[in-house]
């Protein structure tokens, strides 16, 4: 892509062209969602018995809320929550309403099932269209959807809100990556939607074929699911040559599209406030902070049918923003990492994002890299074991070792072992990717 063509697509949008929500003033916002807020939580209330029990327990009733500041008064929903009421125990319609269920992987217990009604489906799709048209997608586009299919909500999410926007989709799905480079190479998408370390998989696929990633057709990667950082970020521009951008959502909230960035400013997420309404709380006392503060991200929904959530913990850190690209909707800043990810080393909060920054900075270190907590005596050990790039002499790989040990060190204020692999040697994710193996000594 030209420099010409990528200053045309950062450009920002022509107002007309938006949906009437993200044209709205924040007073206008404001005045929208505590209506939906009053009908979403007399909706939960009547319909779902564990938000009547958990209301009655708190002492709040929906018509409390007689103003949005009145929402911190309500208790917040967890995970385990949805866990307990598996499968169907928080759906607030009628079973022959459901259209669709979607469910998470389950592999730390019962999964956590969502459910849409039709007109769900129908909002779902709009907020995909908005947040692809908002990463620069374009009616006409072809897009590469390398999204998994099934319970996993990115594959459908993306593939309907593609079409509401009036692309063509590759329902690709994950893996085969080879086959996914040929289809690139062949179809010629403008788009592509992917978990950003699979994106970097897929370009070292290019690579490997003696493709260089830059000369595709690819103008726009719109990337989510996973934590990533600017310094990944930068990787996939430059060796791809595109505009990387961010989306976040979850199956809980509704799928991805509960927030996008957008490609004319990339400074983080604006949240369609319309529909979903954030708070950010501190993880350990629940307290609503100030925008600008960093906490835990909570969502409720404002227009949920089949399964309203409110104030669902996400355990995603972030802060947030007033709205820039689209100034009536606050920003959310990019996730650093979820509370559950968190590592406690020897006394010290440790993120695997921080690991990639010191990483992806390193010369001669590739993206890839694995962490496994180990006990050795009666300490906690990290191990991060890292890829070389193809090129980087075998020679190089201590100092690029000792390089990383002392940015963890100096970032972070903990101590790590590095130890630098061969290319290729450590696994693949072809969906959200799993960093961290836990195998210290329980006993």
């Amino acid at each position: 892509m030209t420099t010409t063509e990528h200053r045309r697509l950062g450009e920002a949008p022509d107002p007309a062209t938006l949906d009437p929500a993200e044209r709205l003033s924040v007073h206008e916002l404001r005045a929208q969602q505590l209506e939906r807020l009053r009908w979403s939580l007399r909706h939960a209330y009547d319909n779902v018995p564990h938000y009547r029990r958990a209301f009655d327990a708190a002492g709040v009733h929906p018509e409390d809320c007689r103003e949005l500041a009145d929402l911190a008064r309500f208790p917040t929903t967890s995970k385990a929550d949805l866990r307990e009421n598996y499968p169907f125990g928080m759906f607030a319609v009628p079973k022959e309403q459901v259209r669709r269920v979607h469910a998470s992987s389950g592999t730390t217990g019962r999964p956590t099932v969502v459910g849409y009604t039709e007109r769900d489906i129908a909002t779902w799709a709009a907020v995909m269209a908005r947040s692809i048209r908002a990463a620069g997608g374009r009616p006409g586009d072809t897009l590469h959807n390398a999204y998994g299919y099934g319970l996993f909500t990115g594959g459908l999410g993306a593939h309907y809100g593609a079409e509401a926007l009036g692309c063509t989709v590759v329902p690709v799905s994950g893996g085969m990556t080879p086959r996914q480079v040929q289809l690139i190479t062949d179809f010629r998408p403008r788009v592509v939607m992917v978990t950003p370390s699979y994106m970097l998989t897929v370009l070292d696929e290019f690579e490997k074929q003696g493709l260089d990633p830059r000369e595709s057709s690819l103008e726009i990667g719109i990337f989510g699911a996973e934590p990533w950082t600017e310094q990944m970020r930068r990787e996939m521009e430059e060796r791809a040559g595109i505009h990387a951008v961010d989306i976040y959502g979850l199956s809980e909230v509704m799928g991805p599209g509960v927030a996008q960035e957008c490609v004319e400013t990339k400074d983080g997420l604006h949240v369609w406030e319309d529909h979903f309404y954030p708070e950010v709380i501190d993880p350990i006392t629940g307290e609503v902070l100030p925008d600008g503060e960093e906490g835990e991200l909570v969502f409720t929904s404002l227009t949920k049918q089949a399964m309203p959530v409110v104030r669902y913990r996400t355990r995603d850190l972030t802060r947030l923003l007033p709205g820039t690209a689209r100034p009536g909707m606050r920003r959310m800043q990019k996730v650093t990492g979820r509370t559950d990810d968190m590592i406690i080393l020897r006394g010290v909060n440790l993120f695997p994002t921080q690991i990639e920054e010191v990483v992806l900075r390193t010369p001669g270190l590739s993206p890839h890299f694995a962490l496994e907590l180990v006990t050795r005596g009666r300490m906690d050990h990290l191990v991060v074991r890292v890829e070389a790039r193809p090129d980087c002499p075998t020679e190089r790989r201590p100092a690029a070792a000792a390089e990383v040990v002392q940015g963890v060190k100096d970032t972070v204020g903990s101590s790590v072992e590095v130890l630098v692999v061969d290319p290729e040697t450590l696994p693949r994710s072809m969906g959200k990717l799993q960093r961290m193996t836990d195998n210290r000594d329980r006993a």
